[in-house]
């Protein structure tokens, strides 16, 4: 089952190939192995995955396999709810909880025929680019051990290079889901806000954060889209407009308008990461599409602005409220529930005044081409032994010493931003094309990757886990 698509799992169940049940069976053995190695799961849900796969089955012997997920193994990340399985938000502060419900996400995807096979690692409450916790250690990258998976949803990110599952959930706030998706080598993709209902953060009107999937293939992310898409009245940003996964086919690039920036003009840029961000611009150009420099104004205000909202996020969960509660934390996690707390209204409203700024840059861009091309990691993934704070320094030439760069776009959240494996480092470790997207136009952006997803090299299979 490992690399195998949902298209071609659907397909071989519809055919009679193989059962849901076989197909489950063997995720769960590749997911203990993915984890035995790359600590990629927080509870690996091996009776229920059979219960539901054996369910499936029966549908098939009717003749009835419905869902563009039918029995495909997915994973689900340890900040989202599923009923009866614990939800930690890789803290030990939450104790032992058992969830009584699944989010809405979930309930979709498994509408769609989905089997959840198990929950994924994140930093905890979803805080850092770097999954490691106190309770659940280092999740570790499928192509070097001693890197990251990235964060917040390295887990999701791990588990889907690792070949445990085609496709696992992962929540976006800063660059959740892109971040690990560009670290291991997978198509990682935030949509537009209000495209899949938000439903297990504190505000009401929450504008930063999304919920998104990690992939094997871009036709695998927009399945996701397409299964969790829709209004629900818990969120009242989410749209009621149609999701069309008809339109997300690899599209014709001919005389397509492209915006390039490698560095958004404000971010220190690996040159192995600007070679493979060029040579797939001239790829582009190849197959008859229009690439650009622009020069964006951001500087590194873009990640200090989103720093203060999202600290103030942080500061909403409960069961962080006591010094006794502090010391199972992470300290920096501590530092900026803190922070936030201490953060006033008035501060707050001016980051949203700096987000309409912002929003005329980007959106600017966008009315002369149709998407924006950058770098979805400014290097490849770090040594495990590193920590957000590393990637905070302003170097000599005024550029941010940044992992990533994918802030921008959950500032500016009406804009899809997709990351697609474009190459790989001299060390051997994978580089992400970031590709943004006009606001909402989520099936433009997943075609347009469909189509630069077969321009480019497919990456070989990480070499960790070893069979």
């Amino acid at each position: 089952m490992a690399f195998q698509s949902s298209n071609s799992l659907v397909n071989t169940f519809r055919a009679r190939e193989r059962s849901v049940r076989d197909v489950t069976s063997d995720a769960l053995a590749r997911a203990k192995h993915v984890h035995g190695q790359l600590n990629a799961f927080t509870c690996i849900l091996d009776q229920k995955a059979m219960v539901e796969a054996e369910r499936l089955d029966e549908l098939l012997k009717k003749g009835e396999p419905e869902g563009l997920l039918f029995g495909v193994p997915i994973a689900i990340k340890d900040m989202t709810p599923t009923k009866g399985d614990p939800t930690t938000l890789g803290s030990w502060v939450t104790g032992d909880r058992i969830t009584d419900h699944d989010a809405v996400v979930v309930e979709r995807l498994r509408q769609a025929g989905a089997v959840v096979i198990g929950k994924t690692t994140t930093a905890e409450f979803a805080f850092s680019s770097f999954t490691k916790t106190k309770r659940y250690g280092l999740t570790h990258n499928p192509w070097n051990l001693d890197r990251t998976a990235g964060g917040s949803s390295g887990g999701s990110g791990a588990a889907v290079a690792g070949g445990a599952v085609p496709l696992a959930e992962g929540t976006d706030m800063g660059g959740s889901v892109r971040i690990p998706a560009g670290a291991c080598g997978v198509v990682g993709f935030k949509p537009s806000l209000g495209r899949i209902p938000m439903t297990i953060v504190p505000p009401a009107l929450e504008t930063y954060s999304h919920f998104g999937p990690l992939a094997s293939c871009v036709d695998d992310a927009a399945r996701f889209v397409a299964a969790a898409a829709g209004h629900h009245p818990a969120d009242m940003l989410s749209l009621t407009t149609p999701f069309h996964y008809e339109q997300c086919g690899p599209a014709n690039l001919s005389g397509r308008r492209f915006a390039l920036s490698v560095d958004l003009g404000y971010c220190e840029v690996d040159p192995d990461v600007e070679r493979a961000i060029r040579d797939t611009a001239d790829r582009i150009r190849t197959a008859g599409g229009i690439v650009e420099e622009v020069s964006p104004s951001l500087t590194r205000a873009v990640f200090d602005e989103w720093a203060k909202r999202w600290n103030v996020l942080l500061g909403l969960f409960p069961g962080a409220d006591t010094e006794e509660d502090f010391a199972k934390m992470d300290p920096a996690l501590v530092a900026c529930i803190k922070a936030g707390r201490e953060m006033s209204a008035v501060e707050l409203i001016n980051v949203d005044v700096f987000r309409a700024e912002l929003n005329h840059v980007l959106v600017s861009i966008l009315g002369r081409y149709e998407m924006l091309l950058c770098p979805t990691n400014a290097i490849g993934a770090p040594p495990l032994s590193h920590n957000d704070s590393d990637y905070e320094e302003t170097l000599e030439n005024g550029k941010l010493r940044a992992f990533d760069m994918c802030h921008p776009f959950n500032m500016v959240p009406v804009l899809p931003a997709l990351s697609l494996p474009v190459g790989l480092t001299s060390e051997q470790l994978p580089i992400g094309l970031q590709i943004v997207g006009r606001p909402h136009e989520n099936e433009n952006v997943l075609s347009v990757a469909a189509a630069i997803e077969n321009l480019v090299d497919r990456l070989p299979r990480p070499p960790h886990p070893e069979d």
